[in-house]
């Protein structure tokens, strides 16, 4: 599979020879009946991929790994929360995932039915979502925690035959309890699921709802030695619905197939990921978002590799918790996210260089930015390849990565590389609908039509929304936009500049926050950056920028911190001239954030506006954006 000319001619080949290009990686999967047809995109922007074809995602994550490595570490469960560590064979996670089929079947769950799973990171989440795939049910994880009006959305988005869920989560050594927040949740909602499969953790008491709730143990002590076959469907049968955060309005549930998605994740540990069979992945992400689906549970398990499901901080009980999981279980593959990196940055480094990292071929790191400074310290820190990938939750998998796995290639520091097979990437003026040529010209990231197999097939319930929000936004073309501005070198590799709806438009001027925060995030003090366009009356927008210092005891300095506000300006006067320069910089203890790892900079822009900044349901601390409230009374 791999290609002797090279990764331009294999990414050629994706798109001018399409069809035969992607039969070649559905032979990475099963088929319980072959397809008639490759891609059927008869009525874009819909596309039909391995129509004909039947599968299951669960046989080729699970099952069909039963035959040559029955007793591999499969799944590895640690939680320093509760201080607990277990191990699953594929032929254990086969068992377990079977009897919680045989529990949704026991309360009514069919092939096409939704289940919504509300769980913190343990086993049986991964166990409901493999078994809902296994009886051909469409799975819709939620994150744990999530505050109830944002859960009863989904609830009746969905329109769930039953939930999965848990007494409680746990962050930090602090209990979550997701039961009160569920109970509200399904009062709220106007669709009322059924049946409530509650497992219970012993972390904080509840009640349960008689008729309504059925116990995970009690149920599970009925279906010991019961036998679920795989329920095989139509590649194009959806696996599951994700509701994309950050969302306004009515929430948007991405809906993903099953073959497609199959290929599409087998193919990217291949050829991205470089992960072989027999070896361990470890995303430190969490189940209730797209890198959780794909890169926890499915991606690894479909490769025939042991993949870690972490509950816990980073930072606890030390700094070196992901790196001494990295020594025992021999980690090959990690993935993470930028924010937890900055995170670690502020630690020494000593809690790295303790542990055996040899298994360690490379860290990925996706979901933001990447900025320059983080990327070398990780990388000087590790002595290993640090991969940026840039893709989102309706792609599924990456859309901008190097693919070691076809040809080996340099990363280069704040760009997450060059576009993935599959990917047909343009840069485009967001005026005209002109496609940019030439390098270090800044456009739209927009990916022509057909997207590849994995990627999203609609909106949930609204195929209408889907085309007007995705792909009518560029005059003159029907693209899938993804709302980011970038740039690209001559070497091919993209540079992703934030968000088309985060430029700012400061006396005429364009610029996009991403380079401030680059320019800022170089200062030697400066651990972290966050950089809005606030409502100027004399130049539209000024940027302003909140930013955390590696000592925060400078906090309580404000001479110190005068000063290097001064320095921090001079410094972007320098490298972008005077016109990005901010309004001001303000210094705090900490960024408000989702828990997934997102700057909420619209909230941030909306408390420097003096206006409501809308659901913060997703925040991870609310008294972070009360400190830039008090800022600017």
């Amino acid at each position: 599979m791999g290609n002797p000319q090279g990764f331009e001619a294999f990414h050629q080949r994706s798109i001018t020879d399409r069809d035969a290009f992607w039969a070649e990686q559905a032979q990475l999967v099963d088929w319980h009946r072959p397809f008639d047809r490759v891609c059927n995109y008869d009525n874009p922007p819909f596309a039909r991929w391995f129509e004909g074809g039947l599968t299951n995602l669960c046989h080729n994550a699970v099952d069909r790994h039963l035959r040559d490595r029955p007793d591999q570490n499969a799944l590895i469960f640690v939680s320093t929360e509760t201080d607990t560590e277990k191990t699953y064979s594929f032929r254990e996670l086969h068992t377990e995932v079977q009897r919680m089929a045989a529990i949704l079947k026991a309360q009514g769950v069919k092939k096409g039915d939704r289940v919504l799973i509300y769980m913190p990171m343990i086993p049986e989440a991964a166990f409901a979502m493999l078994a809902c795939v296994r009886i051909g049910a469409i799975h819709s994880v939620v994150f744990g925690g999530f505050a109830s009006h944002s859960l009863a959305s989904r609830i009746e988005d969905a329109s769930p035959v039953a939930i999965v869920s848990a007494d409680a989560g746990s962050r930090g050594g602090k209990v979550v309890e997701y039961k009160p927040l569920l109970d509200e949740a399904i009062r709220l909602s106007s669709h009322k699921p059924g049946k409530v499969v509650m497992v219970n953790r012993g972390l904080a008491a509840f009640t349960a709802v008689e008729g309504r709730d059925v116990d995970y143990a009690t149920e599970r002590a009925k279906v010991m030695d019961v036998v679920v076959p795989c329920e095989w469907v139509d590649a194009t049968h959806p696996s599951y619905t994700l509701y994309t955060s950050g969302t306004t309005g009515k929430p948007k549930g991405v809906q993903r197939d099953t073959g497609g998605y199959a290929v599409a994740l087998a193919a990217s540990m291949k050829h991205i990921y470089m992960g072989e069979p027999g070896e361990t992945y470890f995303s430190t992400s969490d189940i209730g978002w797209v890198v959780g689906h794909s890169y926890i549970i499915y991606g690894p398990l479909i490769g025939g590799m042991a993949t870690i499901m972490y509950e816990g901080l980073p930072i606890r009980p030390d700094a070196g918790i992901w790196w001494s999981l990295v020594e025992k279980y021999k980690v090959s593959v990690m993935f993470s996210a930028p924010t937890a990196v900055r995170v670690l940055k502020k630690y020494d480094s000593s809690f790295i260089k303790r542990y055996d990292l040899s298994s360690l071929k490379a860290l990925f790191l996706a979901g933001e930015p990447l900025d320059e400074p983080t990327a070398k310290w990780i990388s000087d820190e590790l002595g290993k390849p640090i991969v940026d990938n840039y893709w989102q939750t309706e792609t599924g998998w990456p859309i901008l990565a190097i693919c070691n796995g076809v040809e080996k290639a340099p990363s280069k520091f704040g760009s997450p590389g060059k576009a993935v097979y599959g990917y047909n990437v343009k840069l485009l003026d967001d005026q005209t609908g002109e496609e940019l040529h030439g390098s270090d010209v800044k456009g739209v990231v927009a990916v022509e039509g057909p997207l590849p197999p994995g990627c999203m097939q609609t909106i949930w319930g609204d195929d209408a929304r889907f085309v007007k929000t995705y792909w009518s936004s560029v005059p003159g073309r029907q693209v899938y936009s993804t709302f980011d501005w970038g740039i690209r070198d001559k070497d091919g590799y993209y540079f992703i500049l934030g968000r088309t709806d985060d430029v700012i438009n400061v006396a005429g001027h364009r610029l996009g926050t991403r380079e401030i925060e680059e320019s800022i995030s170089s200062h030697p003090k400066i651990a972290e950056v966050a950089v809005v366009g606030v409502a100027d009356q004399l130049k539209g927008q000024v940027a302003m920028a909140f930013a955390v210092l590696k000592d925060t005891a400078l906090l309580g300095d404000e001479a110190a911190l005068l000063k290097l506000e001064g320095e921090v300006m001079k410094l972007v006067d320098e490298q972008l001239g005077a016109v990005a320069r901010p309004a001001r910089v303000r210094f705090v203890g900490v960024l408000p954030k989702t828990r997934s790892g997102k700057l909420l900079r619209r909230a941030i822009q909306a408390v420097c506006e003096g206006r409501d900044p809308g659901d913060l349901t997703t925040m991870d601390d609310p008294a972070a954006l009360q400190q830039i409230r008090d800022m600017q009374s």
